[in-house]
C-alpha cells in the first residue's frame, strides 16, 4: 500500500513539474514576444460610423506597413463612449502603461491623451482632428514643424464653405440654416466659426443651438425649426453626429433638408454629405504611426492637413420638401454615391 502511495505521489510531482516547465517556457516565449513586438494604445472618443471608419483605417494603415494586430504588433483599443471624463481617465491609464506609441482618433481623444502625456513619456500620433491648432496642445498654425516633440499627426478641416456652396446651388434663396453644436468640442467650435463667416458673406443667417450631450439634440433641432430654419446642418460635431437620426427626424417632420460635412450613407436621410473620407484619413494616420514605429523622428515630421473628399447625394430626400430644392446635373456628376428614387 505504501509503495502504491509513493508511486502516486511521484506521479503527481512529475506532472506538476512538467506543467511548471511548460508554463515557464510559455512565459519565456510571451516575454520575448512582448519585448520584440510593439505595443500601441489606441483611443477613440465615441462609437460613431465616422470614428469607427477612421479607426478601421488606422489599423489597416498599420497592417499595410507590416504591423498586423495580433501578429507583429499588439493594439489595445479603448473607447470613451462619448464621455469626456471617461476619456480623461482612460488617457491617464494609457500613459502610465508606457506603450511604445499612443494613437488617438478624434479631437477630444487628442486633447485627453496630450494632457495626460504632458511629460512626453510616449510618442502620440493623432488623426481625425479638424483643427489641431485650436485643440490647444501646442501646435503652430504658421509652422507645421512647430509642435511638441512627442506629438504629431494629421489635421482634417472639413470643407464647410464648399458644403454651404452646394446647398445654395440646390436652393439659391436659402436664408436661414440651423446648427446644433457642443461648445465643449474644439473642432465643432472651429467649424461653426467658419460657417458664421461663410454665411455672413452670402447673406445667410446661421441659427445656433448649444447641446451638452446627444440626448439634448432632438430638442435643440426642434428649437431651430421653430426659429425659422430652412435647412439643418450637421457641422462635424461628434455629440450631434451620434444623434444624426434625431436631426433627420426633425428635418422630415418640418419638411426641410438636412445636410452635413460628415460623410454618411446615402440612405441615412440627409440630402447630401460633403466631407472627408474618414477611412482614408485613418489609413494615412496608421501609415504615419508605422513610420514612427520604424524609427522616424517625430520632430522632423510636419503636421499636415488632409481632406480626401467623400460626396454623397440622396435624391429621395428631395421628396416632400416645403421649398423648391433641386439638384443641378453638375452636382450629380461630382458626387461619388447617390440614392435615387
Amino acid at each position: 500500500m505504501r509503495f502504491v502511495v509513493k508511486r502516486l505521489l511521484l506521479g503527481l510531482v512529475l506532472i506538476v513539474s512538467a506543467s511548471m516547465a511548460l508554463l515557464l517556457s510559455d512565459l519565456g516565449r510571451r516575454t520575448a514576444t512582448a519585448r520584440n513586438v510593439p505595443h500601441v494604445g489606441l483611443l477613440q472618443h465615441a462609437s460613431t460610423m465616422l470614428l469607427d471608419e477612421g479607426t478601421r483605417g488606422a489599423i489597416d494603415g498599420l497592417a499595410k506597413n507590416g504591423f498586423v494586430d495580433g501578429k507583429t504588433i499588439v493594439i489595445d483599443k479603448f473607447n470613451a463612449q462619448g464621455d469626456i471624463s471617461v476619456g480623461s481617465s482612460i488617457a491617464k491609464e494609457m500613459v502610465n502603461a508606457r506603450y511604445d506609441l499612443l494613437l488617438t482618433m478624434s479631437t477630444l481623444s487628442l486633447q485627453a491623451v496630450a494632457s495626460a502625456n504632458r511629460n512626453a513619456k510616449t510618442v502620440q500620433v493623432f488623426g481625425l482632428v479638424a483643427d489641431p491648432v485650436v485643440a490647444g496642445v501646442g501646435i503652430s498654425r504658421s509652422n507645421p514643424l512647430d509642435h511638441p516633440r512627442n506629438l504629431v499627426g494629421i489635421g482634417s478641416f472639413l470643407p464647410v464653405q464648399d458644403a454651404f456652396r452646394i446647398a445654395r446651388e440646390m436652393f439659391p434663396d436659402l436664408k436661414r440654416v440651423g446648427v446644433a453644436w457642443n461648445p465643449a468640442e474644439a473642432n465643432s467650435r472651429a467649424f461653426v466659426e467658419k460657417a458664421r463667416g461663410v454665411c455672413r458673406g452670402w447673406g445667410i443667417k446661421l441659427l445656433e443651438a448649444n447641446v451638452e450631450n446627444s440626448n439634448s439634440v432632438l430638442e435643440a433641432e426642434d428649437s431651430l425649426v421653430a426659429r425659422g430654419a430652412e435647412a439643418l446642418w450637421i457641422g462635424g460635431d461628434v455629440t450631434v453626429s451620434v444623434a444624426a437620426d434625431s436631426v433627420v427626424l426633425v428635418g422630415r417632420r418640418a419638411h426641410i433638408p438636412v445636410f452635413s460635412i460628415t460623410p454618411g450613407k446615402p440612405d441615412r436621410g440627409t440630402l447630401f454629405d460633403y466631407g472627408t473620407d474618414f477611412y482614408q484619413i485613418g489609413k494615412q494616420t496608421g501609415e504615419l504611426a508605422s513610420r514612427i514605429l520604424r524609427g522616424a523622428d517625430p520632430t522632423q515630421i510636419p503636421v499636415t492637413n488632409e481632406i480626401p473628399i467623400h460626396f454623397v447625394v440622396n435624391t429621395i430626400a428631395f421628396k416632400d420638401l416645403r421649398q423648391q430644392w433641386r439638384i443641378p446635373d453638375d452636382i450629380l456628376r461630382r458626387c461619388f454615391r447617390q440614392l435615387q428614387q
